[in-house]
């Protein structure tokens, strides 16, 4: 609470909206467009007003279902699909439009011979994501259901300690969290976005993550 009134800090913001990091950071970068709330400074942190994120993330939900594609329907529920398959039956032209809800939650991950992780979903995940679009009930898993919360697909890499250990830096000497990501990625010579979830991981995981509400 800050003079009476709820706010939230950035990781805070995710956890509460269920967006990545890396995502809240693109609605405050380019808050013009999206029409996210402005921070404001507190004891040396930027924070936001949670009914300003509230109804933010409404407004927000609403766009994107007024936007809905068309799902593909066809085949068996129980098929495990790629991210490239999952995009097509959402009606994505590519994997990288997939949702944080779905790209953050595997129902399984393979690993690659070249160190890389391989999503994949059950074709009824995928589903029950695209109707909880809209509300619609589904057969399938639908995201928010009760039961045991499934870890971040990056809690066991063993390149996480790297993200916490560079978290816990900042976090000592005060440095800004933005360009995290960039130096995470060269430290290990991995993507960008792949660097940006390890620190998202990172926040879940460490006692470095600030993710609360004030």
């Amino acid at each position: 609470m800050i003079g009476g009134r709820q706010a939230l800090d950035r990781a805070a913001v995710g956890a509460h909206t269920e967006a990545a990091y890396s995502t809240v950071n693109h609605w405050h970068r380019h808050r013009a467009r999206f029409g996210f709330p402005e921070s404001f400074r507190h004891d040396g942190r930027d924070w936001f007003w949670l009914d300003d994120i509230e109804a933010f993330h409404a407004a927000h939900q609403a766009a994107k279902r007024a936007e809905l594609t068309k799902v593909d329907r066809r085949g068996n529920p129980e098929d495990l699909i790629g991210s490239g398959q999952a995009a097509k039956v959402l009606g994505y032209s590519s994997y990288r439009n997939l949702p944080d809800t779905l790209y953050d939650q595997p129902d399984r991950l393979d690993a690659l011979p070249d160190g890389r992780m391989r999503r994949l979903w059950f074709r009824r995940t995928v589903w029950a994501v695209a109707d909880a679009r809209t509300g619609r009930q589904s057969t399938g898993r639908t995201p928010g259901t009760p039961g045991a919360r499934k870890p971040h697909p990056y809690a066991d890499d063993p390149r996480l300690p790297s993200a916490i250990a560079l978290l816990a830096e900042a976090d000592r000497t005060g440095r800004k969290l933005r360009g995290l990501g960039v130096a995470l990625a060269r430290q290990l010579g991995i993507t960008q976005r792949t660097a940006q979830r390890l620190i998202a991981a990172a926040y879940t995981t460490s006692d470095t993550s600030s993710g609360q509400t004030a």
